[in-house]
C-alpha cells in the first residue's frame, strides 16, 4: 500500500475503509463499554475513600473521572444503539426497498408533509450513518479532552514538587515562583477554555491571537492536543458535527440531574449518613462494611450488638484531625507542611528518635482534645496509631464496659469546637449500640 496521502491509491484505500469502518466501530465500542463497566467499581471505591477521608483534592479528581466515565459510557452506548438501528434499516431496505408513499394512501396534505419531513428511506439511513460516525469520534475526543485536563494537573503537581522538594526553595522565592506559576497556568487554562467553547474565536481576532499564540503553543503539548487537533478542526468546519455536539450537552446535564433523583417516602423517617440517638448509620459498624465500596465514617465500632466486656473504637485519620492537634499543641506544628503528593523515587524517609518523641506528643494531644462518652459516663481516650481491616489509617482504642448494663446505649465522640470562641466541645459523632453479655 502506498503511504503517500496525496496519491490516488491512498485516497481509494481511505474510501474503502470509510465504507467498512462501522465494523471496527462496533468492536471498539463493545470492548470500551466492557472496560468501562469493569472500571466502575474501582472508581466508586476511590470516591468513597476520598469522601470518608475528607481528602478534597482527591475527591474532586475522582469525581471528574466519574463524570467522564458516565459521559463516555453514555456516548458509546448511544453509538451502539444507533449503529444497531442503522444495521436494522439496511436489512429492511434490502427486503422492502424505499418508502412508497402512494401505497400508504394518505391524504395529499399528510403525503406532502411526510415527503418533506421524512423523505426517502436512503436519506434516513444516510443520516443515521452520520450520527453514528460523528458520535463515535466525539466519544474519543472527550477522552482526549479529559486526558489533557489531567496532564495539566500532573504538570502543576510536578512543578510544585520540583520547586519544594528538589530545588528545596523556601520563603519569598518559593512564594514568588508559586504566584508566577498560578498566573501563567491560570491565564493559559482560561484562554484555552474560552477558545474551546467559542470554537476558535481567539484565533480569529488579529490582536487577541497575538496574546493567545504563546499559550496556544505551550498548551498544545501540555494537553496533548497535537494528537487529536485534526479531529477538532474537522468538527469545527462541519455544520452537522457542531450541531450534534451542541445537542449532546443537554444530554450530559440530564445524566447528572437524573443521577441525583430519589424518592422521599416519609415525612419523618429519612435515610441519612449521620447517626443519632434515633438512627443508626451502617458505616459506623465494622461488620456491616461488607462491600468494597463500603467505608467507615469518622468512627466505627465492631457491631451494633456488643457481647464482649470491652468496646473497640476506631477513629479514622483526616487532615482536619491533624489541624486540631496543631491548634492545641503549637510545638507540633511543623515550619513547612509536608502533607502533599510525594514520590518514593526521590523521597528517602528516615525516622529519627526526635520524630518518634513527637509522635508520642501527637498522640498525647489527640487523647486530650478528643473525649468519649457512653450515655452520661465519660471515658479517658488512649488512642494509638493503627489500621483497620481495609488498611485505612487511623487511631484505635478499647474501653472496659463489663459493668455496663444490658440494653441500648449511646456513644458520643466529643471534638474541639469548630468555633474558636466556644468553650464546650462539639459532638463529632453519635452512635447507638446495644450491649448484651454472653
Amino acid at each position: 500500500m502506498n503511504n503517500d496521502y496525496r496519491s490516488p491509491s491512498f485516497k481509494r484505500w481511505l474510501d474503502k475503509l470509510q465504507q467498512e469502518s462501522w465494523q471496527l466501530e462496533l468492536i471498539i465500542s463493545g470492548f470500551a463499554i466492557y472496560a468501562l463497566i469493569l472500571a466502575y467499581e474501582p472508581i466508586s471505591i476511590n470516591i468513597s475513600e476520598a469522601m470518608n477521608s475528607q481528602q478534597t483534592i482527591k475527591m474532586i479528581l475522582w469525581f471528574i473521572v466519574f463524570i467522564s466515565w458516565a459521559i463516555f459510557i453514555f456516548n458509546l452506548t448511544l453509538h451502539i444503539v444507533l449503529r444497531g438501528l442503522w444495521i436494522g434499516a439496511l436489512g429492511l431496505r434490502y427486503v422492502s426497498g424505499d418508502i412508497d408513499y402512494h401505497k400508504l394512501n394518505y391524504s395529499k396534505k399528510f403525503t406532502k408533509h411526510l415527503k418533506k419531513r421524512v423523505g426517502t428511506f436512503d436519506r434516513y439511513i444516510a443520516r443515521l450513518e452520520k450520527y453514528c460516525s460523528i458520535l463515535f469520534a466525539i466519544s474519543f475526543l472527550v477522552f482526549f479532552y479529559i486526558l489533557g485536563f489531567f496532564t495539566i494537573l500532573l504538570t502543576l503537581t510536578g512543578l510544585s514538587y520540583f520547586v519544594t522538594e528538589v530545588l528545596n526553595l523556601k520563603g519569598i522565592l518559593k512564594k514568588a515562583i508559586g504566584i508566577c506559576m498560578v498566573i501563567l497556568f491560570g491565564m493559559g487554562i482560561l484562554l484555552t477554555f474560552i477558545d474551546f467553547i467559542t470554537m476558535g474565536y481567539l484565533k480569529k481576532n488579529k490582536y487577541i491571537s497575538l496574546v493567545y499564540y504563546p499559550f496556544y503553543r505551550l498548551f498544545t503539548y501540555l494537553t496533548l492536543s497535537f494528537l487529536y487537533r485534526p479531529l477538532v478542526y474537522n468538527f469545527l468546519d462541519n455544520k452537522f458535527g457542531r450541531r450534534l455536539s451542541l445537542m449532546l450537552l443537554p444530554s450530559y446535564l440530564a445524566i447528572i440531574f437524573f443521577s441525583t433523583l430519589y424518592y422521599q417516602n416519609s415525612n419523618y423517617i429519612l435515610k441519612t449518613d449521620i447517626s443519632s440517638e434515633v438512627y443508626s448509620y451502617q458505616n459506623h459498624y465494622e461488620d456491616l462494611l461488607i462491600e468494597k465500596t463500603d467505608f467507615g465514617n469518622i468512627i466505627t465500632i465492631p457491631s451494633k450488638v456488643i457481647r464482649t466486656p470491652y468496646l473497640q473504637i476506631f477513629l479514622y485519620y483526616t487532615e482536619q484531625i491533624e489541624d486540631h492537634v496543631f491548634e492545641s499543641n503549637k510545638n507540633l506544628k511543623p515550619k513547612e507542611d509536608l502533607r502533599s503528593f510525594k514520590s518514593d523515587f526521590v523521597n528517602i524517609n528516615i525516622e529519627t528518635n526526635n520524630k518518634k518523641d513527637l509522635r508520642l506528643d501527637y498522640l498525647k494531644t489527640l487523647n486530650e482534645i478528643y473525649s468519649i462518652r457512653i450515655d452520661s459516663s465519660k471515658y479517658k481516650a488512649d488512642f494509638i496509631i493503627s489500621t483497620n481491616s481495609k488498611e485505612r489509617l487511623g487511631f484505635e482504642t478499647y474501653f472496659n464496659i463489663r459493668d455496663l448494663k444490658e440494653g441500648k446505649h449511646i456513644l458520643r465522640i466529643l471534638a474541639p469546637p469548630a468555633d474558636s470562641t466556644q468553650v464546650a466541645n462539639d459532638t463529632l459523632v453519635t452512635i447507638p449500640f446495644w450491649h448484651f453479655k454472653d
